[in-house]
């Protein structure tokens, strides 16, 4: 099936969005590799991968990096092997210098992964993407969040424009949404005649990008127009997991420069993916999700402002507190350990995270109405 088929063939339609969270990004396949058993199981094919079942991968920063694999037709094995061999390279520590004055890694062993992985010569249009994809990074040259997918019917994707974004390299995409102020330097792109700076997209409200994938799939704009309803849209959503009490203990006089330089962007990734999840179990039909807060719970079976709802949703995290590990039968993982978005040394334990979270949240029954 080609993606204009797979975009245009009738029938249920299935989303699947993905968090940044830097090496946390170990946990999110993890639980992505829990589902692609789920699905095998229930469909008795051991080669299924998830690109056969999900017709859009969403993803920002190590999101975008796993969406992208997914949407070249990988199985989650081979995403796995990705992040197990390439996570110190992934976060090579800049000379001293640099950490202080521009950022704490450098990017040129994370570039050439990334051209090695997708090809130097594979773009956003290559035939090779099997579904959907979109990636979010922020342009700082006009200051403002960009959404890029392969859409063929896009405003900025019709092959006569100078411009086009299919004719981009995907790694180059998937670098800039990597792109981690304070963590990376960001990334130059020429699109067309114009040169743009982009940063991580998780310096914008989408380092959720589920909502965002909603509205690209249903808005006319973006020219998909996927039907919506509960029976017709499916969006799954994966978390890289939260840290809620990470900083309890910490006293004002703690909070220079130095401190809020590198800790601004966990706490909008926090606050972004907060609000993306609400959105979506406001307008979908919540079937799984951790409590988001005191006041509105988990909101399954909760109304919202349009019923029937927009869409199915399932949403998969943990909290990487003391208490979110202890309830997940992790006593022996320590928060500290798994809360950073760098802590490569931990990716073990990441996993262990990823395959507790699949054990205690995600359900095969959860699938059941989308074949």
């Amino acid at each position: 099936m080609t993606l204009t088929e797979r975009i245009t063939t009738p029938g249920p339609k299935k989303i699947l969005a993905l968090d940044g969270g830097g090496i946390r990004g170990m946990l999110t396949v993890e639980v992505l590799a829990g589902i692609e058993k789920i699905l095998r199981d229930k469909l008795n094919n051991d080669k299924l991968v998830l690109a056969d079942w999900f017709d859009f991968f969403a993803g920002t920063s190590t999101g975008a990096i796993i969406a992208s694999c997914l949407a070249l037709g990988k199985s989650c094995d081979e995403i796995r092997q990705f992040y197990l061999s390439s996570g110190e390279a992934m976060f090579d520590k800049a000379c001293i210098l640099n950490r202080y004055t521009h950022n704490k890694y450098e990017d040129e062993r994370l570039a050439a992964k990334l051209r090695e992985v997708f090809g130097a010569e594979t773009t956003l249009g290559s035939n090779g993407l099997r579904s959907l994809l979109m990636m979010v990074m922020r342009n700082v040259s006009t200051d403002s969040p960009w959404p890029v997918s392969n859409n063929p019917y896009a405003k900025y994707n019709q092959p006569g424009r100078k411009d086009c974004n299919l004719k981009l390299p995907l790694w180059q995409l998937v670098r800039a949404s990597t792109a981690a102020p304070v963590y990376f330097p960001p990334e130059e792109v020429n699109v067309g005649d114009h040169r743009f700076v982009f940063v991580d997209g998780g310096i914008t409200t989408y380092n959720n990008p589920a909502f965002q994938a909603f509205l690209m799939a249903t808005t006319e704009p973006y020219n998909l127009n996927w039907p919506a309803g509960e029976n017709r849209l499916l969006l799954v959503s994966i978390g890289t997991g939260t840290s809620p009490e990470a900083n309890k203990d910490l006293r004002p006089d703690e909070m220079n420069i130095i401190y809020n330089a590198s800790s601004i962007p966990s706490a909008l990734m926090y606050a972004a993916l907060n609000e993306q999840d609400f959105l979506c179990r406001t307008f979908g039909a919540c079937l799984a999700g951790d409590p988001l807060d005191r006041e509105v719970g988990d909101m399954i079976g909760k109304k919202g402002p349009v019923m029937p709802k927009l869409f199915t949703y399932l949403r998969y995290n943990a909290e990487l507190t003391r208490e979110g590990l202890d309830a997940l039968g992790l006593a022996d993982v320590k928060p500290e350990d798994v809360q950073k978005l760098d802590s490569t040394e931990h990716i073990r334990e990441l996993q262990r995270v990823g395959t507790a979270v699949v054990a205690n949240k995600v359900s095969p029954r959860h699938f059941d109405a989308f074949p």
